[in-house]
């Protein structure tokens, strides 16, 4: 079956805004008349939640950096056969927080995997699939994680008993690579990436985001 829908990924550092902006547009882009479906990296399947807590778990510091992308790509593999693939061929509008241009900004920007390593995992579970509109929040690193420490106080989970998970736990200049490398695909693939300044305030976000559908007819 072809793909007949339309595939939005969320990309940006920890505490971007990201969840906020995705309940925006899905409001947005459904009260248009289209069907969408809401999803995450990593995560999205029973399988891929179950990654997650690996991934997240501030306790599994030991965990190295291959098994961290390997991990990742394995939940990816499993979310696009049981949630993203079949989305579009119904001709849902997919919008998902994060997709492979977080493991180039990540394990590849963040961790210093070769971006070559990566590349071959991405053909290898996507194969032709790539987001057709990627929207990426850009915010001074300092600003974000500000804002992702007071997230993860708020959403303290019994399990961990910490106010950050492992890649919150991670440095500046961690994110400061990330975020680097994000911007740098954003200039190397103009046709998908779409900027949003999310460092300003919510009502000017929402500009931004509304800007940038109607400009791609979806709202």
């Amino acid at each position: 079956m072809t793909q007949t829908g339309l595939f939005i990924t969320l990309e940006g550092i920890d505490g971007a805004g990201k969840s906020t902006a995705m309940e925006y547009i899905n409001q947005r882009i459904s009260q248009a008349s289209r069907k969408t479906r809401l999803t995450r990296e990593p995560g999205g399947t029973v399988v891929g939640e179950q990654i997650r807590e690996i991934l997240l778990n501030p306790h599994n510091q030991a965990l190295s950096m291959d098994a961290e992308l390997l991990l990742m790509f394995a939940a990816r593999a499993q979310h696009l056969n049981e949630v993203i693939r079949p989305a579009l061929e119904c001709g849902d509008v997919v919008i998902c927080n994060r997709f492979t241009d977080s493991s180039y900004a990540y394990q590849g920007g963040g961790r210093g995997i070769e971006e070559t390593r990566i590349r071959l995992l991405q053909d290898w579970t996507q194969q032709e699939l790539q987001p057709d509109l990627t929207l990426l929040f850009n915010i001074d690193v300092e600003t974000g994680l500000c804002r992702a420490g007071k997230r993860s106080q708020a959403d303290l989970d019994d399990r961990f008993k910490v106010y950050a998970d492992r890649f919150e736990q991670e440095t500046m200049d961690f994110f400061e690579r990330v975020r680097n490398c994000y911007l740098q695909r954003a200039r190397r693939y103009p046709e998908r990436y779409r900027l949003v300044e999310s460092g300003q305030p919510l009502d000017n976000v929402k500009q931004q985001i509304d800007h940038i559908l109607q400009r791609e007819g979806l709202c």
